[in-house]
């Protein structure tokens, strides 16, 4: 928590106007702090400062050192090489720049896309020649020119099922004719998708590459999508293994029981052979049709039209259902689904495009020089241990260190790929082949520095970026240099603790208290039998059970040792022996009965180990702020102030 909220105080930018960059505010040992940086934290923070004196600019002023030079002995305590410490800020970095490198736009433009595609089905049939996407060269051009005419042959009038059943790699194909049915956005991988939306019914369309291979999609039929709609279902399975029953006679004296009155729920939780929707009384998450790959089931369950009605027993591929309709939804739109769409998007295929735009506008913007080509020199300098991720970097020469690309004013060369490879092997995925290894690390490497290099130089071009990302940066390092110094320090070190609490023990007095029993009761009737029922000798229980019959409370009852001015104590409370008055505040009436009056005395440790700890730690940040200024000279700018405290 404490991580957190040092991290929000920090991480707002603000408008400034005050200073300019060239005004240095004050230096710590010879590192400058200039003033639009106090001008700018003042601003944003004033209204949180709680000390009335330290709201004016000189008193603020004190409170700013203080920050920079925990910062100062972070650095020097080496907190910002911490692996730990990169890898967050590296995250928070990736986070903040996604708006400036469009990714958020180009997600939520194909989040769009995907939701306009959802609102239509497609069916259609495809023919697939399998290549791999680290196959050779030779098969990829012969799984092309193979589906090139077999395109053809498609546009020139030729059965496409003919030519599927006959010609298609899909597995099945014999069977299926390359039939896939309605499917809609997220069906299939994304280039099929897209290449069947771009084809118009009864068209084939272009060729399309997939991870599949390459494939031709003729389009049968374009429709709307149906809403969805939620049903529970009792299913008796084809499959019987044990059983000793006709599944077909089963499900039709189930049917008959459900005509009997018998509850739907009841049937499915002992009937169902579905067990993940039996435990639910049969009831199946939303679907719309071509969801389900179950068509016959589909049917049947957008056939029912009120809410209630139940199918009669249909067949499918996985049994006998009887379907009960519960729910038609309304149409979702898309701003209730976006959030779920784009994550869709960045999981997915799609993930690959918006990558892909990036990189490009990225390139576009700081200007791109292709150098030499990676893969004929890095086939023969990277051996095939890499595919067991074993591989071993040799220094490349000087004079074969041949540049890759230029981006910007960055000159990225064979030796940066290399090291790449070498520290990321273990990371990648299985590859078959050590050529399709190196151009899928390529393009992830090319992506990982065109990326780096668009968020530093974002940092020099963009003021407010900067100042987020820089009050980020410092708020993780005080986060770390606090509790490495003072929290860790002030929970771990028990005879400090000890030490600070016997030198401040009359602090930590306890004022009257005593041992008693509190009722509060519903109303002043209540209260007066709880008086009565006190005064005839019943114990607090008896009296609590007695109030309180069944669902009705009528009394809340709080035993033990009571401090004066406790919260469950009531206010103005007299501490005496025996049974009080009844005390009336808001909707509650009081009676307290007093067993023993405890007189006032000192606490000891345990009664108070979280105050101490905090007094304690409390104590060791003034010493250790104490030492930071002993250690770092500060010399702060009068000229410089002037000017500030009279524009602030």
């Amino acid at each position: 928590m404490k991580k957190f909220l040092t991290i929000c105080f920090l991480a707002f930018p603000i408008a400034f106007g005050f200073a300019q960059k060239k005004d240095v505010l004050l230096h710590i040992d010879k590192q400058p702090i200039y003033a639009d940086e106090f001008v700018r934290v003042y601003k944003k923070n004033l209204d949180l400062v709680q000390d009335d004196a330290q709201k004016d600019v000189d008193g603020y002023l004190d409170l700013f050192i203080d920050y920079k030079l925990k910062i100062a002995e972070a650095k020097a305590q080496g907190l910002d090489k911490n692996e730990t410490y990169q890898k967050e800020f590296a995250q928070y970095r990736d986070q903040l720049s996604r708006t400036y490198l469009f990714e958020e736009k180009i997600l939520g433009e194909l989040a769009k896309e995907a939701f306009e595609r959802g609102k239509e089905e497609i069916d259609a049939s495809h023919i697939l020649i399998q290549v791999g996407p680290d196959a050779p060269a030779r098969d990829t051009l012969a799984a092309y020119n193979k589906i090139q005419k077999l395109r053809q042959r498609a546009l020139n009038g030729e059965d496409f099922s003919e030519l599927a059943r006959n010609n298609s790699e899909e597995p099945n194909a014999r069977a299926t004719e390359g039939r896939l049915g309605y499917f809609t956005a997220f069906s299939m991988v994304y280039p099929f998708e897209t290449a069947a939306y771009n084809t118009k019914k009864g068209g084939v369309s272009e060729i399309v590459r997939s991870r599949f291979g390459y494939h031709i999609i003729k389009v049968h039929d374009r429709r709307p999508r149906m809403p969805r709609i939620q049903v529970s279902h009792i299913m008796v399975s084809e499959n019987k293994g044990d059983q000793k029953y006709n599944p077909e006679q089963r499900i039709n004296e189930i049917a008959a029981m459900l005509k009997q009155g018998k509850k739907f729920e009841d049937l499915a939780s002992e009937f169902s052979d579905d067990l993940g929707s039996a435990v639910q009384g049969g009831k199946l998450n939303p679907f719309t049709k071509g969801e389900l790959r179950a068509p016959e089931f589909e049917e049947a369950a957008y056939s029912l039209k009120n809410k209630g009605d139940v199918s009669e027993p249909v067949k499918t591929e996985f049994g006998w259902h009887i379907i009960r309709l519960d729910e038609k939804l309304a149409e979702e739109t898309f701003e209730g689904q976006k959030a779920m769409l784009e994550k869709r998007v960045s999981q997915g295929d799609r993930s690959k495009v918006v990558t892909y735009t990036v990189n490009n506008k990225i390139k576009e913007k700081y200007g791109y020089k292709e150098g030499n080509d990676f893969l004929p020199f890095f086939m023969n300098y990277v051996s095939d241990t890499i595919l067991q991720r074993k591989w071993n970097r040799k220094p490349i020469p000087s004079s074969q260190d041949k540049m890759l690309f230029t981006i910007g004013k960055k000159k990225v060369a064979y030796s940066d790929f290399a090291k790449y490879l070498e520290e990321r092997q273990n990371k990648m995925k299985p590859y078959q082949t050590k050529e399709a290894l190196l151009q899928s690390s390529y393009e992830e490497f090319e992506t990982e520095i065109l990326k780096n290099y668009f968020k530093e130089e974002l940092e020099k071009e963009n003021p407010e970026y900067a100042a987020v990302l820089n009050e980020y940066r410092d708020g993780l390092l005080i986060f770390d240099v606090m509790e490495k110094n003072i929290w860790d320090k002030a929970k771990s070190d028990s005879l400090g603790i000890q030490k600070y609490f016997a030198n401040h023990r009359t602090d930590y007095r306890w004022k009257q208290r005593v041992e008693a029993n509190i009722f509060a009761a519903t109303s002043q009737a209540n209260a007066q039998r709880v008086q009565k029922m006190l005064q005839e000798g019943n114990a607090s229980d008896e009296i609590r059970m007695a109030m309180n019959q069944g669902e009705t409370v009528n009394v809340l009852l709080s035993q033990g040792i009571f401090e004066e001015g406790h919260p469950a104590l009531p206010a103005n409370f007299e501490l005496k022996n025996g049974i009080s008055k009844i005390y009336h505040s808001n909707d509650s009436y009081t009676v307290v009965q007093v067993k023993e009056i405890l007189p006032e005395g000192l606490k000891e440790l345990e009664d108070v180990r979280g105050v101490v700890v905090s007094n304690y730690q409390n104590q060791l940040e003034q010493d250790w702020m104490k030492y930071l200024h002993n250690k770092y000279k500060v010399k702060v700018n009068q000229k410089t102030l002037k000017k500030l405290k009279k524009e602030l």
